[in-house]
């Protein structure tokens, strides 16, 4: 695990390898539980989540064939309808105590996208934007497609969850689902744009960049 900024009282580390689902949840409930701010970027074994919106139709197979795939299923109490999470991507935690900065829910949205939009072009000279009517960040050029998932949960007004950015997975496991809602061919990757060259080093680099911007952004 390395450690990247710690300021203004919120520490961020990179995970070298994969960290279990169900360890993550339990994480953010203690994290909670202390309000004890951080922010963890890693990757996850293949799974698939549902938020509080998944709807059932979204899941286009059956628990048991997930299981023989591999792919663990969870429910979470997060925003947002059915993800996916493979080995590849670069998962965002943001743990964030709003009440203590003052900050609204919409306040923190806000500088979540703005860091995301800013530090990928940085990394990879790569421009995404919102789509006001579906949540994540897309491809401005055409055909537009979704590159980073999110989805927030706040509770006691301290946030957990945060983003997926898919980096060199296959997106494999999203042909499992309609990933919030909408198509898996509606999903790109760093990989599908060309843009993973020397992955593991822009990855660190990316980090660094959200980091510094996000941080910049809180009062």
């Amino acid at each position: 695990m390395t450690k990247f900024l710690h300021r203004k009282g919120l520490p961020s580390y990179l995970f070298p390898s994969i960290v279990s689902y169900q360890r993550y949840v339990k994480f953010q409930e203690n994290s909670r539980k202390n309000r004890r701010e951080s922010m963890l970027f890693l990757e996850h074994s293949p799974c698939l989540t549902g938020g509080i919106g998944a709807k059932a139709e979204n899941l286009l197979v059956s628990p048991a064939h997930l299981s023989s795939l591999g792919v663990e299923l969870v429910t979470l109490s997060r925003g947002g309808d059915f993800t996916a999470h493979e080995p590849g991507q670069i998962v965002g935690y943001l743990h964030i105590d709003l009440k203590k900065r003052n900050l609204s829910l919409g306040d923190f949205l806000h500088i979540l996208n703005h860091s995301l939009v800013a530090s990928i072009e940085k990394t990879w000279d790569l421009i995404v934007e919102e789509n006001p009517k579906a949540p994540g960040l897309y491809t401005v050029e055409e055909p537009k497609r979704k590159l980073v998932s999110e989805g927030i949960y706040a509770k006691s007004y301290f946030t957990s969850f945060g983003f997926a950015l898919n980096g060199v997975n296959n997106l494999s496991t999203f042909s499992l689902i309609n990933p919030c809602g909408a198509k898996s061919e509606d999903m790109t990757s760093l990989l599908r744009l060309g843009k993973d060259k020397d992955f593991p080093k822009k990855r660190k680099e990316f980090v660094l960049n959200f980091t510094q911007i996000f941080i910049d952004q809180l009062p």
